[in-house]
């Protein structure tokens, strides 16, 4: 006997779920809440696939919920179901129909359900949200007291400054204390560190966005990372190749990584130089930069072996580079050591 599996889509609002099991066949609505979520989720066995949206800090009860209960689930992007249900021939936009929508879009596409959440990863994806929050805050207030024409005021604003960075230095001894504390993701901020151009925040940000990472294919994880080329062709027109989607967060932090690898690591300053000298864009060629630091990433956790490269001067060795950021083995590399 063939047990085929059952989905089911939900509509995720702030204070309502909107759902609809495809063995009931009609709408149902709960409040968005432990207790009614629990309790829903304890009719459904492991056969069955819930699909939802992903929207933000809404869906935490529910991704909970089901992960305790050992349900499969996907959140995917609002955007697609959206275009789904175009393509479906479905204008019209309620929660109800919103929710059947994600059901029949799990039935079509059968999308891949959600790996097990890691506390420690999750702890440190909202450690860095709010550092990046705190960094943006105070950048702003820097560009306020540069234009500010009172004095007063720009001691005011001074004052807001010191308060952010004391706030911004908590955060990062936090991010720290976190890392050292957990073996798993303290293993693979040492891999990551060994890569040259991959700083402490880079680390930290690869650690909390990118939890495929060692695991899939490296197109793939360029693509989640919104650093794959796309082709733009249609009949005889051939357009240039871009980069489209992908997590913005992750590829800021490997594009910084770019601009510190061409300038002091050989092997990626030798690629990048090529690429100029092709008469490339300067950005395009970081971005291809960019690109080689992650999939080098992916084969470093994939392989849970650090990166090893041979300095200019010493042909006859190889040097490692450590989790502390030591990049010729006798002096560690200023700054954050996450």
């Amino acid at each position: 006997m063939i047990i085929r599996p059952r989905y089911v889509g939900i509509d995720v609002s702030k204070r309502y779920l909107d759902i609809f099991d495809e063995s009931l066949g009609v709408p149902e609505r709960i409040a968005n809440a432990p207790q009614a979520i629990t309790q829903i989720a304890a009719r459904w066995r492991c056969d069955v696939l819930v699909v939802f949206e992903a929207t933000g800090v809404y869906d935490l009860e529910l991704r909970e919920a089901l992960s305790q209960a050992g349900i499969r689930f996907a959140r995917i992007n609002p955007a697609r179901a959206r275009d789904f249900a175009r393509a479906s021939g479905q204008l019209a936009k309620t929660d109800p129909i919103d929710a059947r929508m994600l059901a029949s879009f799990a039935r079509a596409m059968q999308p891949a359900a959600e790996q097990a959440a890691n506390p420690a990863r999750n702890a440190l994806a909202g450690l860095a949200k709010r550092r990046d929050q705190l960094v943006l805050m105070r950048a702003q207030e820097k560009n306020r007291r540069s234009e500010a024409e009172d004095r007063a005021m720009a001691d005011r604003i001074g004052r807001l400054i010191e308060v952010l960075d004391n706030e911004i230095a908590a955060i990062e001894a936090d991010i720290s204390a976190l890392i050292k504390t957990e073996p798993e993701v303290s293993d693979d901020a040492q891999l990551m560190r060994s890569l040259p151009g991959v700083g402490p925040v880079t680390c930290m940000q690869l650690i909390a966005q990118m939890p495929e990472l060692g695991k899939v294919g490296p197109k793939q994880v360029a693509a989640l990372a919104g650093l794959a080329p796309f082709n733009v062709d249609s009949g005889a027109y051939r357009g240039k190749r871009k980069i489209v989607g992908g997590r913005k967060r992750v590829r800021d932090a490997l594009y910084m990584a770019a601009l510190n690898a061409v300038r002091r690591a050989d092997p990626f300053k030798a690629f990048y130089a090529r690429l100029r000298q092709a008469r490339k864009p300067a950005k395009l060629a970081l971005i291809a930069v960019a690109r080689k630091l992650l999939t080098v990433l992916n084969a470093i956790i994939r392989d849970r072996k650090p990166y090893l490269y041979t300095r200019p001067a010493m042909r006859r060795t190889a040097t490692r580079c450590v989790a502390s950021g030591t990049r010729d083995g006798t002096s560690p590399a200023p700054g954050r050591n996450w």
